[in-house]
């Protein structure tokens, strides 16, 4: 161990037998750092690499989703007469400004009225009684949005409150508000300094009638500016619904029917529209460089689809990441991918296998494609704060991982002397790491 990395970890009372790291320079066959390399650690959310870098070889960069609306006939008049089926393949990125998209074609085939049902189908993916509040008691936090074949917009709703003086209320903004979610506004506008009070707003969330209702219940300063907080409240296949019926009428539709959700059936059915996703390159990159747990999952869920057969389940996705693992002739026999995003306490890997997989992505077909999706040190995604006015700034492609007594921090560093290593650490005890992370970093970053 570097003295200057070992000095860290004793300032931060980080234990050397709880800490592990494995650095090897790209085209060299020995590392030039090996301690507690071989232990099985959890990496919390630097897992994603092993989510990323295997679906990027399994499917390919330009790999692509459909989500598709189809009909049992055509409309005639500008009426559809059956129903409107939405079928989702797990798109891991339909936000609004693209489901809109998807509307918008149904439009342009001349549909301006749907007389029976809108139907979602998201048999696609099959994740059982999941509970998105199963990992740390918080089911109305994006992060722990749970995974479904027809996910729109990550399933977030963006809450904003803003004093309304002149009616003596709180204004209570919801973007998007889907058509089947009510918001009810028991906020009291009060005087007194902003600081504090604005978190004493709370909510509570309950189906009545057939749709969501989100209630709101606290305090709210005269003297505090906008505040925003965004929440997943609602179940994947109601929200697709509510956001469809309610961008629809927005574009001048209407709707007679009801919400169902059923499998499309296997005949008989026209496609209507179709919409392609972004390519997996793009997913990738907004994945890792932003740690973004749900599009994690759906990899993983997507690679169990594609190798097994639909629907797509975790312990396919499972089966199909070690399968792809030792096509590649990378045996990882510690590894517990868990959901794929890192967002369990059981996932594990060792610093050296880490490692590994960085030194095969960067000997690979894609390895620019991988290292891209990577964020910079001190300059974008989960590293830009965390980096920024070191001397490595813009040098290191990485990705980070952090949960409660759980440290992590894998990529590339480039030298000033154009060498190239791949680098792991994990932490799995208490004490914060970023001074020892910095330090190893640093050590690495002036080899000469």
């Amino acid at each position: 161990m570097p003295d200057t990395v070992s000095a860290a970890l004793a300032r931060a009372r980080i234990p050397q037998e709880g800490f592990s790291a494995y650095v090897q320079e790209v085209g060299q066959d020995k590392p030039i750092l090996a301690f507690n390399a071989d232990t099985p650690r959890n990496p919390a959310s630097a897992i994603k690499l092993v989510t990323t870098y295997l679906a990027l070889e399994s499917l390919g960069p330009t790999y692509t989703w459909k989500t598709t609306a189809l009909a049992s006939s055509a409309p005639q008049g500008g009426v559809l007469n059956g129903d409107l089926y939405l079928r989702g393949q797990g798109d891991p990125y339909l936000v609004l400004e693209r489901y809109w998209l998807l509307i918008r074609e149904i439009r342009l085939r001349g549909v301006r009225e749907i007389r029976g049902d809108v139907v979602i189908d998201n048999s696609y993916f099959d994740v059982g009684d999941a509970d998105p509040g199963d990992f740390d008691g918080r089911p109305y936090s994006t992060y722990n949005v749970i995974p479904d074949a027809l996910m729109v917009n990550f399933q977030a709703v963006n809450f904003m409150f803003r004093p309304d003086a002149a009616h003596n209320r709180v204004e209570i903004t919801a973007d998007p508000l889907p058509a089947n979610l009510k918001v009810r506004n028991q906020v009291q506008l009060v005087n007194g300094s902003c600081g504090g009070t604005r978190n004493r707003i709370n909510f509570s969330v309950a189906t009545v009638g057939g749709h969501d209702e989100a209630t709101f219940t606290g305090r709210f300063s005269r003297q505090c500016a906008e505040y925003r907080v965004t929440r997943s409240l609602m179940k994947a296949p109601e929200y697709a619904y509510g956001l469809f019926r309610a961008l629809w009428e927005e574009s001048g539709g209407t709707i007679r029917g009801r919400y169902r959700r059923a499998a499309a059936p296997a005949t008989g059915m026209r496609i209507l529209a179709s919409l392609e996703s972004v390519p997996l390159t793009e997913v990738i990159t907004a994945t890792n460089k932003h740690s973004n747990n749900i599009m994690a999952r759906h990899l993983l869920l997507t690679l169990g689809a594609q190798r097994f057969g639909a629907p797509g389940t975790v312990e396919k996705g499972q089966r199909a990441v070690q399968e792809e693992l030792q096509r590649l002739g990378l045996a990882f026999p510690e590894l517990a991918i868990g959901n794929g995003s890192g967002l369990t306490r059981d996932t594990r890997i060792s610093a050296r296998s880490l490692t590994r997989l960085l030194l095969a992505a960067e000997r690979g077909p894609y390895g620019s494609e991988f290292e891209s999706s990577l964020a910079l040190a001190g300059l974008d995604g989960t590293a830009r704060r965390r980096f920024g006015g070191a001397e490595f700034t813009g040098h290191m492609h990485l990705k980070t991982g952090t949960l409660n007594n759980v440290h992590a921090l894998a990529g590339y560093v480039q030298t000033p002397g154009g060498r190239k290593f791949a680098v792991s650490m994990m932490q799995n005890s208490t004490g914060w790491a970023d001074e020892s992370q910095q330090a190893l970093l640093r050590w690495v970053y002036r080899q000469p």
